[in-house]
């Protein structure tokens, strides 16, 4: 049989690594790197052979399911697109139009058919009740964007490639490859630091395998950053070194600013941070002595009750040393698919903020959705507004949102629920109809979002390396097809239904031609000579993807007209962070003052919940244990690999302990999207190994109280000694 060659994008984490598959007749015989991928240069972590084990893997739903008596039965796919439209429809005609909420999970942003159709069925369904793994690890960071520079998508990432001093807040790189800064062979990218001379410094409460690497590493006690990030800035304008270059006439309200970090020295934030005045002042004069340096801050900062200040001080932390928009600093990537510029024409949007509030606390929408720590309350909310369905697109809300147990019990109550989604997973499994996508493999990709977040700018398409079967529909199929049935039940004009019919025939590729199009380097632009025209039709032509080049400085050209016909600016001292530095205050005892705190866990072979269900990725010894400090172990007598019980407000687990110096006293760590013991899934590699959750014990009344969103991280726990049975 003759083999055939196969290149593609890795859509199993940020990181958009190019991918050679060697197929022989329908089978993949081969995964390697792509060496000749601009981006990630050959590099691959193991999760890109495993997008063969997804795709064989016999527990993934091909056609769709319905629930009935008996079990699950497959149905044909009009009758299931039929059913989905007519009782969604059903509960909002007799419930109204909000009674219908939707949850879309992380493994949708990967997807080309899923980014670009879902904001069109989200808004025909037109409820307030919108949620999605946006708020359980990056809102707060979206949110600083929309206040400081006018819209929720301008995202700074780190220039990796360039900088002196890259200085790591709560992330761990090596990891993750990068998040909210998608950087393949992140490993040999901050070697490369180190070999030009210039240093990486981790601030981090666990030493992690980046912080292994790193020059420095200081641990800091959980939910704390915000302490730190004040000082620091606290010390620029003490020694009088603010640093503003090409962006001072368009920053405003340098003067609230620094009002608002007066109070906050080293000396005051060493109390709750842990770390020092002498070490947070040579952290900070160490990064100004570098000719180019970056603060870069991620879940470990995007996961406490303090998240929204965290974010809008390390963006003025990189702008007021003049390492913002500048080579080697704080940049914004320039895609050819420009989300920012088609936001507007996705319907994504700029951004929003309290435009309406939750059911039960108040929490206020952002961008068009509510933080995902009220959807359990919401939905078991009976009042004259009742939530009485739900929509879940490639999400898993069981296991990856706060106090899991409350969700799963309030999903029994629906009248019905619909899953888009190729697993009967610990969520799908209380759905009434299951409509399964095609697999990574059937489908052609375009990076939409992660482009927009590179640390260089990088072009690639991938066709796809099988053809679905005849009872197999695409994600962008499914979402159209209900979206039609759906205006169709509601007698919608003809022209309507027909605009979404046209978009499911023209499919995603027509929508990202248009995209270039319109984009910067379209044929009315082109940012590099040479790169004119950039188009589908060239990207085919380029298997392994287009180089665009490094980061350029896009500032203040890129910012956005504020509304009310403002002048586009970049606001230092936005109202709402102002007023909740109040709240910071009062912090301050609780954080000198607490029993063990939990935080969460990254691991290379895990992304979401999904990916446990890969032999490959799933194999090892057991990776679902609470990491501990051996100090700590030996006062509760705790001994190494003993079953003990983590306990918080909401609940109570088992799980085996590890212990060694990786941790800060008093912090305990576990990984995250495990938790397979519940029935009726069909998952049969993930039971095997099934774990415990850490979102049944993350607490959904635990919110940052500027945004809403969720507090994973620093939850307050005991551990003891599990009694034998």
């Amino acid at each position: 049989m003759v083999a055939r060659t196969h290149f593609r994008t890795c859509t199993l984490c940020e990181a958009m690594c190019g991918l050679q598959l060697e197929i022989e007749g329908e089978r993949v015989v081969s995964v390697k790197g792509d060496p000749d991928d601009p981006l990630s240069r050959g590099h691959i972590c193991p999760k890109g052979p495993a997008l063969v084990g997804l795709h064989e893997d016999p527990d993934r739903l091909r056609q769709p399911q319905r629930k009935t008596a008996t079990g699950w039965k497959s149905i044909g796919w009009d009758e299931a697109l039929d059913e989905a439209a007519t009782r969604l429809h059903a509960v909002q005609e007799k419930h109204g139009r909000h009674a219908v909420a939707a949850y879309i999970g992380n493994p949708a942003v990967h997807n080309l058919g899923t980014v670009l159709y879902a904001p069109s069925l989200l808004r025909t369904l037109g409820s307030r009740y919108r949620y999605s793994a946006t708020s359980v690890d990056q809102l707060p960071q979206m949110l600083a964007a929309y206040l400081m520079f006018g819209h929720q998508l301008l995202l700074p990432v780190p220039d990796i490639d360039r900088t002196d001093h890259m200085v790591i807040l709560g992330a761990n790189p090596l990891v993750s490859n990068g998040s909210i800064m998608s950087s393949p062979d992140i490993k040999r990218r901050l070697k490369d630091i180190q070999d030009r001379g210039g240093r990486v410094t981790v601030i981090d409460p666990r030493r992690t395998e980046t912080a292994e690497l790193a020059d420095r590493h200081l641990f800091v006690r959980p939910g704390s950053d915000a302490w730190l990030l004040l000082s620091m800035l606290h010390v620029v304008f003490e020694q009088d070194r603010v640093e503003l270059r090409h962006l001072e006439a368009v920053l405003k309200n340098m003067g609230p600013l620094r009002a608002a970090v007066e109070p906050f020295s080293p000396e005051r934030a060493a109390g709750p941070t842990g770390i020092d005045a002498p070490a947070i002042r040579r952290l900070v004069e160490d990064f100004m002595a570098a000719p180019r340096a970056v603060l870069y801050a991620r879940v470990g900062v995007s996961m406490h009750p303090f998240w929204g200040l965290c974010h809008w001080l390390v963006n003025c932390f990189n702008l007021l040393t003049g390492n913002f928009d500048t080579e080697g600093g704080s940049m914004f990537a320039t895609p050819a698919f420009d989300i920012v510029g088609s936001a507007k024409a996705l319907g994504i949007g700029g951004g929003s903020f309290g435009r309406w509030h939750s059911k039960v606390r108040g929490l206020p929408e952002f961008g068009g959705e509510l933080p995902v720590a009220t959807l359990a309350e919401d939905l078991e909310r009976d009042d004259e507004d009742p939530i009485r369905g739900f929509v879940t697109i490639a999400g898993n809300p069981v296991l990856s949102t706060p106090n899991g147990r409350r969700l799963e019990t309030a999903l029994e109550g629906l009248e019905f629920m619909l899953s888009v989604d190729f697993y009967i997973n610990e969520t799908t499994r209380h759905a009434d109809l299951i409509l399964p996508p095609s697999g990574p493999l059937e489908h052609s990709h375009f990076d939409v979002v992660f482009h927009a977040l590179a640390v260089r700018n990088t072009a690639k398409y991938s066709p796809p390396a099988f053809d679905i079967r005849q009872d197999q529909r695409h994600d962008h199929q499914i979402i159209a097809g209900i979206e039609r049935r759906l205006l169709e039940a509601r007698g919608a004009p003809r022209r309507a239904q027909a605009a979404v019919w046209a978009r499911e025939r023209l499919g995603p590729e027509a929508i990202v031609e248009f995209g270039f199009r319109v984009g910067p380097r379209g044929f009315g632009g082109g940012l590099r000579k040479g790169l004119r025209g950039l188009s589908m039709s060239r990207l085919r032509r380029e298997p392994h993807g287009v180089d665009l080049g490094p980061l350029q400085p896009c500032m203040p050209a890129r910012l956005p007209a504020r509304r009310g016909g403002a002048t586009p600016h970049i606001d230092l001292a936005p109202e709402p962070m102002l007023e909740d530095l109040a709240r910071l205050e009062a912090s301050e005892h609780d954080l000198t003052n607490h029993q063990l705190q939990l935080i969460g866990r990254r691991q290379l072979r895990s992304n979401n919940s999904w990916m446990h269900n890969v032999p490959k990725l799933a194999s090892g010894k057991p990776r679902c244990t609470l990491r501990m400090h051996a100090d700590d172990a030996k006062r509760l007598g705790i001994r190494d690999g003993q079953d003990v019980e983590i306990t918080s407000r909401v609940g109570t687990i088992t799980a085996p302990v590890e212990l060694g110096d990786e941790l800060m006293l008093g912090v305990v760590s576990l990984p995250h999207g495990f938790g397979h013991h519940r029935p009726g899934t069909r998952l049969r590699v993930a039971t095997e190994r099934a774990g415990v959750s850490i979102n049944d014990l993350t607490d959904d009344q635990r919110t940052d109280g500027l945004s809403g969103v969720a507090a994973f991280s620093g939850v307050p726990v005991t551990v003891t000694p599990s009694r034998p049975e």
